[in-house]
């Protein structure tokens, strides 16, 4: 298949270009690199710098001619988006809008979406929180990702753009970029490895959901091949603190040093942490990595 990749340069969406490509997939990158990296891409990819918001976006769909989108091209982090709302959703409203509007002109058969699981559940009195739960996000990141998520499924009712959209845990792994993104994973790694102080916003029991990258590749996968749509949540169903992953973190770093413990920061959660009975029962899929194994994976990496 044609397929395109939004963000294709980043953290998920280098990994995905690389399993698609390997499966034989003629794959094409859009991306700004203003948090992926060149080095990232894959050299068989044809690749397009350009940001999801510029309307020449049309020249590539109307020239390369997708089949599928695969919009991974996103503003991730919650605290820029707490900080810097309008920006926020710039480039996550309008320009996903962009994306959808382009897909749907040019007959693209479906769309991949990566949204998030914690950010859009808010603090859920269910945990694992599954699909069903309402949405209540507190910060501008979950509020449009949501939105988009009513976008798609607008564009699936009027026009027939077949959808799925990934409801992501706390995603982390190798070429996680610990200074442009906000995983806590990376963040330890990266302060632990270069002996420096690592700090924990709040008292460090506040617990998420981890996934490891290629089992969310693997998500990402059966939602290319399967015949679904709709919304998926993808993580472990296992909480994990600050604290239990900051110590993880030390003993497969064989570091030594301690954290200082900061003021929480506006819009974090206390507990996130999803049910995903939904999408090993529809689209076959499973996480194949524990903690210990994907944190293993990701230090030798």
């Amino acid at each position: 298949m044609k397929i395109l990749i939004t963000g294709g340069a980043g953290f998920i969406g280098s990994h995905l270009t690389d399993k698609l490509i390997k499966t034989g997939h003629n794959v094409v990158v859009v991306d700004n690199l203003s948090t992926g990296k060149r080095e990232n891409l894959n050299p068989r990819a044809k690749f397009y710098k350009i940001d999801i918001c510029n309307s020449k976006i049309s020249q590539i769909f109307k020239k390369e001619k997708p089949e599928v989108v695969f919009h991974y091209a996103a503003q991730i982090n919650v605290r820029k988006s707490v900080a810097e709302p309008i920006k926020d959703a710039k480039i996550n409203i309008l320009g996903s809008l962009n994306i959808l509007e382009n897909s749907q002109k040019y007959k693209v058969k479906k769309i991949i979406f990566t949204s998030t699981g914690g950010a859009i559940y808010g603090e859920a009195d269910i945990i694992p929180t599954p699909e069903t739960y309402p949405e209540n996000p507190l910060s501008p990141y979950g509020i449009a990702k949501l939105t988009v998520e009513k976008y798609l499924d607008y564009y699936y009712k009027i026009f027939g753009l077949s959808f799925i959209s990934l409801r992501l845990a706390n995603v982390y792994g190798p070429r996680q970029n610990s200074k442009g993104e906000s995983g806590v994973v990376a963040i330890f790694y990266d302060k632990l490895l270069n002996k420096q102080q690592p700090i924990i916003n709040g008292n460090g029991q506040q617990t998420r959901d981890y996934i490891f990258v290629d089992d969310v590749i693997e998500a990402n996968f059966l939602a290319l091949q399967k015949n679904k749509v709709g919304i998926f949540n993808v993580g472990t169903g296992i909480e994990t603190s600050v604290n239990e992953i900051f110590q993880k973190i030390k003993k497969v770093t064989k570091s030594n040093l301690k954290a200082i413990y900061k003021p929480a920061k506006k819009g974090d959660l206390e507990r996130s942490c999803l049910d995903c009975s939904k999408i090993k029962k529809q689209l076959g899929w499973q996480p194949k990595h524990n903690l210990d194994k994907g944190l293993e994976k990701t230090v030798r990496s």
